[in-house]
């Protein structure tokens, strides 16, 4: 999947938001927050629908823009790019710490708990590193295989 640029990433969030909408609408939502001209926002619109996460169509005098990928897909591709680039023996440790600083409900907890049980069922004996030699500090790599 190709990569959204931060600025891409808002646009997408009011896209995501309203289904459909126009440049003058995502203007009014990021308006307060950003200091981003007309100019700016179709530049990114254009962007995206170049990359093929967003389609358009003409509507009398506007273009309306709609997503081509789901929010949950954007995001989850966001996070695999992420940890992609991290030796996986650190995922686990990642994960604790996010999900110390995750706000959750009783009931998300009792998902992610149900989530470890069904884990327990499908676990490895060592987690093994996937980086080139020289890109972590893991022993192995300075070992003869």
């Amino acid at each position: 999947m190709k990569s959204i640029s931060d600025a891409e990433w808002e646009v997408m969030r009011v896209i995501w938001t309203y289904h459909e909408t126009t440049s003058k609408e995502i203007i009014n939502v990021l308006g307060p927050k950003k200091d981003w001209s007309t100019s700016t926002i179709k530049t990114l619109l254009a962007r995206l629908v170049e990359k093929e996460f967003v389609s358009s169509y003409r509507q009398g005098k506007h273009y309306v823009y709609s997503s081509l990928i789901s929010e949950d897909e954007a995001q989850f591709s966001e996070l695999k790019k992420a940890f992609s680039r991290i030796c996986q023996k650190k995922h686990a440790d990642l994960l604790l710490k996010l999900l110390d600083d995750t706000l959750m409900t009783q009931a998300d907890v009792q998902i992610f708990s149900d989530k470890l049980t069904e884990k327990k069922e499908n676990t490895v004996d060592e987690v093994y590193c996937n980086c080139v030699p020289g890109q972590c500090l893991c022993m192995h790599h300075g070992k003869e295989n």
